[in-house]
């Protein structure tokens, strides 16, 4: 999925987010009750703001409803785990690679798939799945 990667022009930096849970309430010193998240994990995130702004937008329009409703229709079965992991499944052309690099502390590295994060990568992935 991602491979090191030694130096690109497209460097992008990384931030580490708390996943957020559910709420829980906590007393605090005054014997308050006091609703609380509880952070599950943490997340990457990668800043593509920069590549973002560089990049032509595709505009590829969403279907409507009754669209994916007649396409479904007659079908004996439809499976969403298809969907679940999509944007994972989607191969970057490689001499864009470069282009989504990111550096973390454990040196620069570059995505195989497609990533979060990209402008296009809606419009990829709901041009994949019709």
């Amino acid at each position: 999925m991602i491979y090191p990667i030694s130096d690109s022009a497209w460097v992008s930096p990384v931030q580490v987010v708390p996943k957020k849970g559910g709420i829980t309430v906590v007393r605090n010193d005054k014997n308050e009750l006091i609703p609380t998240r509880t952070v599950t994990g943490w997340r990457m995130c990668i800043d593509y703001r920069k590549l973002n702004q560089a990049t032509r937008k595709d505009h590829f329009p969403l279907p409507f409803m009754d669209q994916m409703l007649e396409r479904l229709a007659g079908q004996a079965y439809y499976c969403f785990l298809d969907g679940y992991s999509g944007y994972n499944q989607i191969v970057v052309d490689p001499k864009d690679h470069e282009k989504t690099t990111f550096t973390c502390p454990f040196g620069v590295f570059a995505y195989r798939k497609m990533s979060f994060g990209l402008c296009n990568a809606p419009a990829t992935f709901q041009r994949c799945m019709l």
